[in-house]
């Protein structure tokens, strides 16, 4: 089967993992489609990283109306198709957003089979274009990936009449993600690293770290990976409630150097706060870093409990005590610590994995080409 699949994320060098466990599953030709870079919504911009490429193609293409989420699209893609000829269309991104629109009406034109994906955990009605852009795809697309049970749950909602399949977008790769062997149980008195990687933004709740952190003692660092528009808010806020010197801040890392810095923090801090218009839809941070044998400390704003599993505690969302007590219980108790860190391995190892991924998404694309081939005429008997 010759596959080709769309996406923006593979500009990140560790979901290039994903891509070669796909192509070497039996009988797939794999081409991946990305742009250069993508201009994310907190203004910074990710540049492509060749990291992993074993196996497969990845064609490098440019992409109009870069980092408008709904409206970017790529203007060469006609043409890959036209020389790719896929069997199947794999478009990760959501039914109303353009660049889906075009990458399932251009199957359509070369006979491929698409297949779009989706973390829209909340139900919500879009404006003309894209409510119509939707129920193009809904129409013309008979599978799709949910990425979170939720984000099914509203494809139904909302009418779409295919098949669902409840797939991760991208997990974690046990041979980057993997505990510090030379890590000695925690002693007390020593730093004690809370970390936090994502988007510095409000919905993603972390004004409410340094709150936590001004009430924990004083072994307890935060560092901070990532980017956003609250970066001076926080330095701010740290100076004001006095742990300023308690705070790291190590802006944006290439995805492929995260977790050497994972592997140094006792506990993952993640305290997403619920809006009308988002609230958590995975948590790919939280994966990795269970990987690496950290827990996590999270809120209760939608898939955190479920990607958290039992490898970590979990507060209400917008509560610093509570996320604080928690922290203080990881902190004091070395046997809940360790076993929570054991744990919190085991549940990615089972579940989210970037082969694991790849292996349900393979059998998606079995069943699809099944359907095609059983829906096809039979030949005509030989005269």
């Amino acid at each position: 089967m010759r596959v080709l699949t769309i996406s923006k994320a593979y500009v990140a060098g560790t979901a290039h993992r994903k891509l070669e466990e796909l192509a070497k599953c039996p009988g797939v030709e794999l081409i991946a489609v990305t742009p250069p870079y993508w201009l994310a919504d907190d203004g910074s911009k990710q540049d492509l990283e060749r990291v992993y490429l074993e196996g497969y193609e990845l064609i490098v293409t440019p992409m109009a109306l870069n980092g408008h989420f709904h409206i970017h699209y790529y203007p060469q893609l006609n043409s890959i198709m036209r020389r790719v000829r896929p069997d199947i269309v794999h478009i990760d991104e959501e039914p109303y957003n353009f660049a889906t629109y075009q990458a399932i009406r251009l199957a359509r034109r070369y006979g491929a089979l698409p297949i779009f994906s989706t973390f829209q955990n909340l139900y919500r009605r879009y404006p003309p274009p894209f409510r119509q852009f939707e129920l193009y795809c809904y129409h013309h697309a008979r599978h799709a990936q949910a990425c979170n049970k939720a984000a099914g749950e509203v494809l139904r909602r909302k009418g779409y009449k295919g098949k669902i399949h409840l797939i991760a977008q991208f997990g974690a790769e046990p041979s980057l993600h993997y505990p510090d062997p030379q890590r000695r149980p925690y002693q007390p008195g020593e730093p004690f690293i809370l970390g936090y990687v994502g988007r510095l933004k409000e919905e993603k709740g972390v004004p409410l770290i340094i709150e936590a952190l001004a009430m924990l003692p004083e072994c307890c660092r935060v560092v901070f990976i990532g980017y956003g528009p609250l970066r001076d808010e926080l330095e701010r806020m740290a100076q004001r409630l006095g742990v300023a010197e308690r705070v790291t801040f190590l802006g944006s890392l290439p995805s492929y150097k995260v977790p050497d810095e994972m592997r140094k923090m006792h506990v993952l801090l993640q305290p997403s706060l619920t809006r009308p218009n988002w609230m958590e839809q995975f948590g790919r941070s939280m994966a990795e870093a269970m990987c690496c044998g950290v827990p996590v400390v999270g809120s209760d704003s939608g898939e955190i409990p479920v990607t958290v599993g039992n490898g970590g505690l979990i507060f209400p969302e917008g509560d610093a005590r509570a996320m604080a007590e928690c922290v203080r219980r990881l902190l004091e108790d070395q046997e809940l610590y360790q076993r929570l860190a054991r744990q919190a391995r085991e549940h990615i190892l089972k579940n989210y994995t970037q082969e694991a991924i790849a292996r349900k998404t393979y059998e998606v694309f079995l069943e699809m080409l099944a359907e095609r081939d059983a829906a096809a005429p039979a030949p005509s008997p030989a005269p």
